[in-house]
């Protein structure tokens, strides 16, 4: 990775990141282009929240690809630790380091250049023996097991920053960002203070299962992403299942978002009307291109609703009204 990669993200434009966004084919508004372009500039964590399937995970993977950026990903849930989160230390290499020198009589590896400020190497086992020294040295760099958030600070080339579904997280596991988020920097015990020379581009995305900290949110740029239109939704599948004829395409937008009219459990997002797409293609590899008909729709309710109370909701009245949406849809394509 070179400086000028290093430098897109910080120089990026509006106009470069909707280039990026054409490249990787993700389909945005002007909001989204916006507040993404601004918060790169601007050097902010980007908060973003909207329903599950809407593409809050999708914005980060195309900025990692639409920049030629590495993304490290930091998957959220209940019980997340520090250790998971930023690092670890390898216990049975330390282990076996103390209990080899210990046998040897010999003071052990040295220590590895942390690349870290502070205070270096921690006092543990400061009894001055062959043992003790080597139990102060496997506090080392060649000791350490990078988690997400350590890698993510000590990297040194253009990259983004996941942070997945925080709102399933502990509100502990906030607080522990919050350094991060701010300062772009964690405190080591053993180690020091870790800073990015370069900062990360970071993304965090909330599905709003719970309220996040207003300390969490004044560290970032806020974007919602809203439930898109039958015409965005149009544009995605023919960005993402080409295969798929455009009037069919239509279908299934204007069937899917009168669904969403339902009172379901989850209702169908953007993801789900892709994988429903790109079932009907497959179905249809023979090249047909007729209109959905009510089995169609039927035999592949599972591709759009993963609860059974939603798919129960279905019933031949239901069925009858997503086939009526999908007529007017295909008929204001044509």
């Amino acid at each position: 990775m070179t400086d000028d990669r290093t430098a897109t993200f910080a120089d990026a434009t509006e106009a470069d990141v909707r280039a990026a966004f054409d490249a990787e084919h993700y389909v945005a508004g002007d909001e989204i282009s916006t507040t993404v372009s601004l918060a790169l500039r601007l050097g902010k964590p980007l908060l973003v929240e909207g329903e599950p399937g809407a593409g809050k995970t999708e914005l980060a993977k195309v900025l990692a690809g639409g920049f030629d950026a590495d993304l490290i990903r930091l998957q959220c849930y209940e019980g997340l630790t520090a250790e998971s989160a930023l690092y670890e230390w390898n216990y049975t290499k330390q282990l076996l380091t103390v209990q080899a020198a210990s046998g040897r009589g010999t003071t052990g590896p040295e220590t590895a250049d942390s690349g870290v400020e502070g205070d270096g190497a921690s006092s543990v086992g400061s009894g001055g023996n062959d043992t003790g020294q080597a139990s102060e040295s496997v506090f080392a760099e060649e000791y350490l097991l990078e988690r997400p958030l350590l890698r993510a600070l000590r990297g040194d080339g253009p990259r983004v920053l996941l942070i997945d579904e925080v709102d399933r997280a502990d509100e502990a596991f906030e607080a522990l960002l919050l350094e991060v988020l701010s300062d772009f920097q964690v405190s080591v015990p053993e180690l020091g203070t870790v800073r990015a020379e370069t900062p990360p581009v970071v993304v965090i995305t909330s599905n709003r299962t719970r309220g996040l900290s207003d300390a969490l949110k004044r560290r970032c740029l806020y974007l919602h992403v809203a439930p898109p239109s039958i015409e965005k939704e149009r544009a995605i599948l023919e960005r993402k299942v080409p295969e798929l004829d455009g009037r069919v395409a239509a279908e299934l937008c204007g069937a899917a978002g009168r669904l969403r009219e339902e009172p379901l459990l989850k209702p169908p997002g953007a993801a789900e009307t892709i994988d429903w797409a790109r079932a009907v293609a497959a179905l249809r590899d023979d090249g047909s291109e007729g209109s959905l008909d009510r089995d169609e729709i039927e035999h592949t309710l599972g591709c759009l609703l993963k609860e059974v109370e939603d798919i129960e909701r279905v019933d031949d009245d239901l069925l009858a009204t997503l086939l009526d949406a999908a007529d007017t849809a295909r008929a204001e394509a044509d």
